[in-house]
């Protein structure tokens, strides 16, 4: 099967970052080892690792169940839920 990689823009990749690095400091903040971790949200160390470093070729549903692991998976309600953009136009429509 071929899996294509993640094509992300280097200006959004910052972003990716910035999420591996609070998925690293909530595991510190918590004392867990990446091998605790990683066995409880059903993923390979290496996986993990790659999570932190802000892979963008990581599955969303892995990243689900490493914030599951942390208490943290209501955080998945809060993506796209302010949508500014789609509701200027909505409201555009209605004019």
């Amino acid at each position: 099967m071929n899996s294509k990689k993640a094509i992300v823009l280097p200006k959004y990749f910052k972003i990716f970052e910035q999420i591996g690095e609070n998925i690293k400091l909530a595991r510190k903040r918590r004392k867990l080892t990446a091998e605790q971790v990683s066995e409880r949200a059903g993923i390979h160390r290496a996986t993990l690792y790659r999570m932190e470093k802000g892979d963008p070729s990581v599955a969303i549903g892995l990243y689900f169940n490493v914030f599951r692991v942390f208490n943290l998976q209501d955080d998945f309600l809060k993506l796209g839920l302010d949508d500014k953009f789609g509701r200027k136009l909505q409201d555009l429509n209605l004019l």
